[in-house]
């Protein structure tokens, strides 16, 4: 069986700094895509690129749910979701293998 991972994320540009959140089903590549500029949009036009948050989703339904569900999310909201898995607001990349 082919089993496919999918994830929710959140880039920011700097601490306190501007937030996006996608989701994704190949998390390395799409993070090396918005930090090569590739993608076209927010991201790339206010240099966010800082892997801050992430999570695991079984399927794409799910994770599609729960990145558009969060998108809904008042800052604050996404701020304490952010702190409570890292409060430095380290970039996570290394644990995705970048």
């Amino acid at each position: 069986m082919n089993e496919k991972n999918f994830y929710v994320y959140i880039l920011a540009s700097k601490r306190y700094g501007s937030l996006y959140i996608g989701v994704t089903s190949d998390l390395p590549k799409r993070l090396s895509e918005h930090r090569q500029g590739l993608i076209e949009g927010f991201t790339k036009k206010y240099d966010i690129k800082t892997l801050v948050y992430y999570e695991h989703h079984e399927n794409s339904e799910s994770a599609i749910k729960r990145e558009r569900n969060m998108k809904e999310w008042k800052r604050d909201w996404k701020i304490e979701l952010i702190e409570k898995s890292n409060p430095n607001w380290w970039d996570l990349s290394e644990n995705i293998g970048l």
